[in-house]
């Protein structure tokens, strides 16, 4: 076993890092506030090429795995972002330039890649309903053919970079839940114009107001009559779970590389004021109770790192890897949680207080226990497929 990361993944920790390093607390603090894409950021990334690692070498990217894309957003969180980076390696590296590269075709690659890795073209990606929630077997979003296009008609919510994205990665049914067999069949994921479809009137969206990562807005989005040509089909017609399936656990595994990574960068916060503050003559680093909670949150990060590098090798060597990716979410998303909340306690009173990041980074953790998949239902699956458990739902 060999747990030393790939030359090229070391490469991209330092260049990434090396962004994030121009980037202090009072600009992130600012972005939030202002509800503001990382814009300055976002143009680094783009410049040198870190945000296209996935899209092949003939494209114009990088031609590297997931695993690189994870150390390139654990290393941007770290760095500096927190929260904020989970969705810029999320909504384009991943939901398009990812997806687009192992399921497009030709002509879709043609299109579609150049133009990610030039920075030209953002994605984003639809499939949570208000009324299905967590359960995408149930959603109701239908695409009916008509002739050389598709015509959809639903309703998404906490859909998040609609509102700067120009194509988005939507899943419909071709086949209603109630009359699919088995219930994974039906599925077909759409490639959408976001621009001619606004354009059109067909397809509109509401932004939610929200707690946190408020760097990027989560709208609810409605589609009535959206046309989209049939090429614009990803994958196969009424077969795009398996699509699906390499959309949800690349999200995953990114999503726990956010969290180790804004882990990491609220952990070494909570360790810098626990050094420095000394109100009763000493450091309050040296209490027992201050230092060994932390050390805690250390041992789970360094835990949920292993499990999320391990997931993003199995992706990218086509091997199952939804347990891995389920555990590395469910790892990191607790011990980012952790993280922030003893940097809480330790920064006592002034983490209550904007003038520190902390109450920030204390928000934007939260939902990571919610978002992707609810811990439940992972826990749920580790029950039924690791333990053999009777299904529970």
């Amino acid at each position: 076993m060999d747990f030393d990361l790939p030359e090229s993944a070391a490469a991209v920790r330092e260049g990434v890092l090396a962004i994030a390093g121009k980037y202090d607390q009072e600009y992130w603090s600012r972005c939030d506030a202002d509800k503001r894409w990382p814009e300055e950021v976002w143009r680094e990334l783009v410049g040198d090429g870190w945000h296209a690692l996935a899209v092949p070498e003939e494209y114009g990217g990088g031609g590297q795995g997931l695993l690189e894309l994870a150390v390139a957003l654990e290393a941007l969180a770290q760095g500096g972002a927190g929260g904020a980076a989970s969705f810029m390696y999320l909504l384009t590296p991943a939901f398009g330039g990812l997806t687009i590269a192992r399921h497009g075709t030709r002509e879709q690659r043609d299109e579609f890649l150049p133009k990610i890795a030039s920075g030209e073209l953002e994605t984003c990606f639809a499939i949570t309903e208000p009324d299905a929630g967590s359960n995408s077997i149930n959603i109701s979003t239908h695409a009916r053919r008509d002739g050389d296009s598709f015509v959809v008609n639903g309703q998404k919510i906490w859909i998040s970079g609609v509102e700067r994205a120009d194509h988005m990665v939507l899943v419909t049914r071709t086949v209603p839940a109630a009359e699919a067999r088995p219930r994974t069949s039906g599925f077909t994921v759409l490639l959408v114009d976001l621009k001619e479809a606004v354009a059109e009137g067909t397809l509109s969206y509401q932004p939610i107001p929200k707690l946190g990562t408020n760097t990027v807005a989560s709208s609810t989005v409605f589609l009535d009559d959206v046309r989209v040509p049939a090429e614009r089909v990803l994958g196969e017609v009424d077969m795009g779970f398996a699509v699906l399936w390499d959309i949800l656990n690349p999200e995953r595994i990114l999503a726990a590389a956010g969290g180790v990574g804004s882990g990491e960068l609220v952990l070494s916060l909570a360790c810098e004021y626990a050094t420095d503050r000394a109100p009763f003559g000493k450091p309050i680093g040296t209490n027992q109770g201050i230092a060994f909670p932390l050390a805690r949150v250390k041992a789970q990060l360094e835990l949920a790192r292993l499990m999320t590098y391990k997931a993003a090798w199995l992706w990218d060597r086509g091997r199952p890897c939804g347990s891995e990716a389920n555990i590395a979410k469910l790892t990191a998303a607790d011990a980012a949680w952790q993280a922030a909340d003893r940097a809480f306690q330790t920064f006592g009173g002034m983490a209550y207080s904007l003038e520190y990041p902390i109450s920030r980074m204390f928000r934007d953790a939260r939902i990571a226990k919610n978002i992707p998949v609810a811990e439940e239902l992972v826990l749920a699956h580790i029950a039924q497929h690791e333990l053999g458990l009777p299904k529970s739902y």
